[in-house]
């Protein structure tokens, strides 16, 4: 019983990441896309970390375009934590001088930014660029 319960846990997880993904403007197509980059990313629960992520980029500036656009370019996003990489990444950015609107644009174009290590590679990389 345990193991099918387990199942339709995930099935329903799934299913609500499915659908959330489809609430941020993402077609059928997109989904997949996603999906494939990511297949993980329907294991992640909805409340606790797809919309915490979503609010917080909601936050930093972010336009639903923009957020699908992350999302289609780096999935992966989602299983970063928001305490240990996003926002330090984010704050990062801004000790470099760069604004709210800045970042945000950053984090668009190159979203993998967020999933690089600030130590062992943003640093080194800026510190060797000047």
């Amino acid at each position: 019983a345990r193991r099918s319960s387990s199942r339709v846990d995930a099935s329903a997880t799934s299913e609500r990441c499915l659908d959330w993904l489809k609430e941020l403007g993402l077609d059928d197509a997109q989904v997949k896309k996603a999906t494939a980059k990511f297949p993980k990313l329907l294991a992640y629960k909805v409340e606790n970390n797809l919309k915490p992520i979503a609010q917080w980029f909601v936050e930093l500036g972010m336009d639903a375009s923009q957020l699908k656009k992350v999302i289609l370019g780096f999935p992966q996003l989602v299983s970063l934590s928001l305490e240990s990489n996003l926002k330090p990444s984010a704050q990062w950015l801004r000790d470099l001088g760069l604004d709210e609107v800045q970042v945000a644009k950053v984090i668009v174009g190159k979203p993998q930014v967020c999933g690089y290590s600030l130590e062992g590679n943003l640093k080194p990389t800026v510190q060797w660029l000047r």
